[in-house]
């Protein structure tokens, strides 16, 4: 009974971690995140990425530096639900950013909006690149640069070339 007991305390602990490859970072996404938007795996977007409308939440710059393949920029602070009126109800929607915190936000009025079929990308396009996805320019290329937010939140990106402009 004993060993069964530590056994689903070993699976439990590993368990969440199996959504980020780091656990500092994991640390930071759970002091950040409210949890008010199911989140997505890496591992389970790539079974469903042709299946879900991507909406990169980035500035316009950090969408044009990099962005997962066939994502739509909607913005943050420029966002409005313009941008996604022609979308159904129950369209499959991942929302992302540089880490999930601007990406829950408009998760959060998605849903308010009522859509039904919301989710955020656990660690965002941080950890899509640490786990070594592809990411394309604007010409839909690949390439290896990913707009790092800022020099503090750069020490997140591990994998890729960082840029801060």
């Amino acid at each position: 009974m004993r060993k069964l007991l530590l056994l689903l305390m070993l699976f439990s602990w590993f368990k969440p971690n199996a959504q980020t490859k780091s656990r500092a970072y994991k640390m930071m996404l759970e002091g950040m995140y409210k949890h008010t938007v199911p989140t997505v795996s890496c591992k389970e977007l790539k079974k469903e990425q042709s299946q879900v409308v991507l909406l990169d939440t980035r500035t316009k710059r950090e969408f044009e530096v990099s962005h997962l393949p066939e994502a739509r920029w909607v913005g943050y602070e420029e966002f409005d639900l313009k941008k996604v009126e022609n979308l159904p109800k129950n369209t499959p929607i991942v929302v992302y950013c540089t880490v999930g915190v601007r990406s829950e936000r408009i998760g959060e009025r998605l849903k308010a909006a009522g859509f039904q079929n919301v989710r955020n990308l656990y660690g965002s396009i941080f950890e899509w690149v640490n786990q070594e996805n592809s990411v394309v320019d604007t010409q839909g290329k690949p390439t290896q640069k990913v707009h790092a937010y800022s020099r503090s939140w750069g020490i997140w990106l591990n994998k890729g070339e960082k840029v801060y402009e």
